[in-house]
């Protein structure tokens, strides 16, 4: 036990993609038993936390869920960038116990005062920055450089959720939770332009494929996603979502074209690319989307949810399970449980979108069907990668 303990502190992926894993079934656990006593006509009244249950709903996705995503890839990768060594054991373990701490407090924030939860809760990024920042300094490159501006771009997100809890402002909270939830949508964009076809080259070169087969890029097009990604968050956290809906039916459109060039019909092959290829699909549809709602056509919180759970939650979920099984030693092939969840989630975004579209009578049970999908997904995430997760790593 206590050797499992210290292995799961030696590298990032390990304890942050565990705790994003179980945080992710936890979360949805809670907001799906909030959801169903309300559909059943009762009401649950004495809550652990200070906010309106839908407002920690969503704070716990972002900052919770998917912080601890982004903890865990940047631990792991920034080294492999830089050539450095990676963090030590006790740094990480410390750093996640910051990220709990949030956790905790924003969970049992009605018990506790407004800015201490806000202290717990906005500790953790600031030392994720340092550490990110003291590795690139190892070898500075300005494509590695601009993650530093996401992760301020996210803090300055989540910053603004705890002006308005603690009364200093009174309408920065819904322009924290859009900027924070577009700023991982940029991250995304970014990453995955990075990975996805580089993944999908690699398969193809193993395949022995021929090179002109491999995925191309648009010159022009890739040059304007970067730009795009950076711009995106900036107008909703200054309070002017009108400004980012184009910006989001652009940077959409983008990442639609590029898909086209990265052969996703022959990543179709293997679950672990075409749940990339998935991920990054609903990006784009949920930020076209996104972009139409704020101009008035269709459902704001429909195209939300499409980014939060099908794009946020589909492409952490592939990318999490390729670097756990990576960073492991293990072959590159999803397990039958992951597979079978890189599926679930975007039915679980499909139905949350049908929901607020057009679901009537079914709006509940919708929605918690779609709750159920996402925790189902991130239970079989954990039950399939724990060996990986807590074991030693395989040699050869």
């Amino acid at each position: 036990m206590k050797a499992t303990l210290v292995r799961i502190i030696t590298d990032g992926f390990r304890i942050f993609f565990l705790a994003a894993g179980l945080f992710a079934v936890f979360s949805g656990l809670a907001w799906g038993i909030y959801l169903g006593v309300h559909m059943a006509g009762g009401l649950i009244i004495d809550l652990p936390y200070a906010m309106a249950p839908h407002f920690w709903h969503g704070h716990e996705m972002i900052f919770g869920f998917a912080s601890a995503t982004i903890g865990g890839f940047l631990l792991t990768a920034v080294p492999n960038w830089t050539g450095g060594s990676s963090a030590k054991p006790y740094f990480i373990g410390a750093v996640a116990l910051l990220w709990l701490c949030g956790r905790l407090a924003m969970w049992w924030s009605a018990a506790m005062p407004g800015w201490l939860v806000a202290v717990a809760d906005l500790s953790f990024l600031p030392v994720l920055i340092a550490q990110v920042a003291w590795q690139l300094t190892k070898r500075p490159k300005p494509q590695n450089a601009m993650f530093l501006v996401f992760l301020t771009l996210f803090w300055a997100a989540n910053l603004l959720t705890h002006l308005e809890w603690t009364g200093v402002t009174n309408d920065t909270l819904l322009a924290g939770l859009y900027g924070g939830l577009l700023t991982v949508c940029a991250l995304i964009s970014v990453l995955g332009g990075r990975v996805t076809p580089a993944f999908t080259r690699n398969a193809m070169r193993r395949a022995d494929e021929p090179e002109t087969a491999w995925p191309q890029g648009f010159p022009i097009i890739e040059k304007a996603a970067i730009p795009l990604a950076i711009l995106l968050p900036i107008p909703v956290l200054a309070g002017s979502a009108d400004w980012a809906a184009p910006l989001a039916i652009a940077l959409g459109g983008v990442q639609i074209l590029r898909l086209t060039r990265w052969r996703p019909i022959w990543a179709m092959r293997q679950p672990i690319l075409i749940s990339l290829h998935a991920g990054l699909a609903m990006l784009g549809l949920g930020l076209i989307l996104w972009g139409a709602a704020v101009l008035g056509y269709g459902s704001e919180v429909a195209a939300l949810h499409i980014l939060g759970i099908g794009a946020v939650g589909g492409m952490t979920l592939a990318v999490m399970s390729r670097a756990i099984l990576g960073h492991s030693g293990r072959d590159l092939t999803a397990p039958g449980p992951a597979a079978l969840a890189y599926a679930l989630i975007p039915t679980a975004a499909a139905l949350r979108w049908g929901a607020s579209e057009w679901a009537g009578d079914w709006y509940f049970p919708m929605i918690l069907l779609s709750v159920s999908l996402w925790c189902l997904a991130f239970t079989l995430f954990v039950v399939s990668l724990w060996p990986a997760l807590t074991g030693p790593r395989r040699k050869g």
